[in-house]
């Protein structure tokens, strides 16, 4: 059990359920995130990701299931300054400048970080002085970040942390996070960016329907891509023949280029070399994020009011 002088132990979600009316958000979702992880829970719209991560919060109540954070219920693990979130939803406070509005986020938490060194860190410190309803969408975001990460709290959860931002806001976004995440803050955030679960992600939970379907590192979620890519040079190759090799399920020529989308690239890799001794510059790629993300949900999206947009 966690005192309050500090967290021990994860984050658990125990059969955990939610329903708005007929609408299935959550259902008996198991989920166990350690000490200083990076979690990234990907899944198409309505799969139940912002739900569950309000739950997580304390801002939503499940129906069934439990929640321990720490070792105790959400609540008192945000009462006790271990715990930051950025919404999606939500506007920061008016009649208060950023710099403000910061200072008294910080006041909230027992030992929150300095508000100038958030500042600098989150890329806000270039408009502290300005109205937060002045606030450009970018700008909103980045000022959500700080608000989030001012405390210090020990479980960041973010939900769209990078939506609005540019491709500079973005990547100042995730230099930030390698920072906070090395000095052992556990981190959990929702995205619809898949290279950004991949670059920074230890861990990817895909969600759909409201349920967990893989979790695991990427390079275990993209092996489950049943599609595997060859890429090779052959001077004169006949598509129709390389199409017909053993393995292989579709075949593209780019003037020399072959490039074979296989079953089993083992066995095509050989069929081609058996075929044609010649060919170079071999490339073999297994599937993308994509790819396993696309395969894995199919079938799961527009299938009726479960994945509608209430779910969030």
């Amino acid at each position: 059990m966690a005192t309050e002088t500090g967290p021990a132990g994860g984050i658990t979600l125990s059969r955990l359920s939610k329903s708005y009316g007929a609408v299935h958000a959550v259902r008996s979702l198991d989920l166990a995130i350690a000490p200083g992880e990076t979690v990234a829970l990907l899944g198409p719209n309505g799969a139940g990701k912002t739900t569950t991560i309000d739950m997580i919060l304390g801002l939503t109540r499940p129906d069934q299931g439990a929640i321990s954070v720490f070792g105790v219920p959400p609540a008192r693990a945000v009462q006790a300054g271990w715990v930051g979130g950025m919404l999606q939803a939500g506007s920061p406070l008016d009649h208060l400048r950023v710099r403000e509005l910061i200072a008294l986020t910080a006041s909230y938490y027992p030992a929150p970080l300095c508000v100038g060194d958030v500042l600098r860190l989150t890329g806000a410190d270039e408009f502290a002085s300005r109205w937060t309803s002045k606030l450009s969408g970018g700008q909103a975001q980045r000022v959500r970040f700080a608000a989030a990460l001012v405390g210090d709290p020990d479980l960041l959860l973010l939900d769209e942390p990078t939506a609005g931002l540019d491709v500079e806001g973005r990547r100042d976004f995730w230099r930030s996070m390698r920072d906070i995440a090395g000095r052992g803050k556990t981190v959990v955030f929702a995205t619809h960016y898949l290279e950004e679960a991949d670059a920074y992600a230890d861990r990817i939970v895909l969600i759909a329907q409201g349920k967990v379907i893989a979790d695991g590192p990427a390079t275990e979620i993209k092996a489950r891509a049943a599609s595997r890519t060859i890429r090779g040079t052959i001077a004169d190759a006949d598509t129709a023949t390389v199409r017909a090799l053993p393995g292989v399920v579709a075949a593209e020529r780019h003037g020399d280029s072959v490039i074979l989308s296989c079953s089993d690239s083992d066995i095509a890799l050989r069929a081609l070399l058996g075929a044609y001794p010649a060919v170079r510059d071999i490339e073999v790629r297994g599937g993308s994020l994509e790819e396993a993300f696309m395969e894995l949900t199919a079938g799961l999206v527009g299938t009726g009011a479960d994945v509608t947009e209430v779910t969030r």
